[in-house]
């Protein structure tokens, strides 16, 4: 491929990819400035990764930790494949063992029919006559998490004044990172808070009540997972336990997997929607959102094709799961 360009001008084209897309990349950045400059100090000039470059850089110096090694062969590494897709000689470095930093749980990603089951086993759950609004609103609660990935805690804080049913529009504010957003409501979902509104004001506990989902005394839900719970092992699904899942924060993870599934079939541009999502989720950054797509692609054969070709750059290749 015949270019003007040079390994140092590409370096630098990578680095201005990477913060168009939401990172910050300040310390990746530097780290690629230092490879460009020793290639420089090497006559390395050319547009294109020689494998002699790459396996001198990958090389580790004798006071270098194995985590600090391995990010700067993944900062490289990442380098080659965006010069590959642009056509780009590239000698991509082989891993050779990685560190793990996965947590000790993976996301649980529900598939179409166990939401099906979920949703059709809370007409089973019992109300009582101190609770005569449970199971309605057990459904809805679980629905809004699958529909909106908020997080529970968000759920749980929404108060009358931020549920917008005339407009369609959740205001979250007081969240994990601090990320006010607002969250627009499907239709579907918007006119099943708009009846649940109108059935709760039948009831004195919702009258004089600040919050949205309230309990039987009219307060603001502790937590959701006991219901949650009750509702798994009522529609047949299994649980590990607390802690184990699949939990309540696994609506969260499917509904984004499930956004990435659907615009991939679609033929979206998934570098235009991905901000889009994480924005829309509240994450701090892109790079949780990424994370999305190696479980996407994991779980839906039909799509890895298309991931892999076009955005194989995008997911990152270890996974640490680190989902907030």
């Amino acid at each position: 491929m015949t270019s003007s360009k040079t390994l140092q001008d590409l370096v630098a084209d990578y680095i201005a990819e990477k913060r168009a897309l939401g990172y910050k990349y300040d310390k990746p950045g530097l780290t690629l400035n230092r490879f460009a400059k020793l290639a420089e100090q090497k006559d390395y000039t050319q547009p294109q990764l020689c494998r002699e470059l790459v396996e001198m850089w990958c090389e580790k110096t004798a006071y270098e930790s194995e985590s600090n090694h391995q990010c700067r062969i993944g900062i490289v590494r990442g380098l080659a494949q965006y010069m590959d897709r642009l056509g780009f000689p590239a000698y991509i470095y082989m891993k050779k063992g990685t560190v793990s930093h996965e947590r000790s749980f993976k996301p649980y990603i529900f598939s179409n029919t166990e939401l099906a089951k979920i949703f059709s086993a809370t007409d089973e759950v019992l109300n009582t006559k101190s609770y005569p609004f449970r199971s309605e609103q057990i459904k809805l609660i679980l629905k809004t998490l699958y529909s909106t990935g908020m997080r529970s805690s968000e759920l749980r804080n929404l108060k009358k004044d931020d549920v917008d049913l005339v407009y369609g529009i959740l205001h979250i504010y007081g969240t994990k990172f601090n990320k006010e957003r607002f969250i627009p409501l499907d239709e579907v979902l918007l006119q099943q808070l708009r009846t649940y509104s109108q059935q709760m004001c039948c009831y004195e506990v919702w009258k004089d009540a600040q919050y949205f989902f309230v309990n039987s005394f009219g307060r603001q839900h502790k937590d959701v997972y006991h219901p949650y719970r009750e509702v798994l092992n009522l529609a047949g699904i299994s649980h590990g336990g607390r802690g184990k899942g699949p939990r309540i924060h696994d609506f969260r993870h499917t509904f984004a997997v499930h956004c990435l599934r659907n615009w991939v079939r679609a033929g979206k541009d998934l570098t235009v929607a991905l901000p889009y999502l994480s924005s829309y989720m509240g994450h701090t950054g892109i790079r949780s959102s990424q994370y999305y797509l190696r479980l996407t692609a994991e779980l839906y054969p039909d799509i890895v094709e298309t991931l892999d070709s076009v955005y194989g750059w995008m997911i990152p290749e270890v996974s640490p799961y680190d989902f907030d």
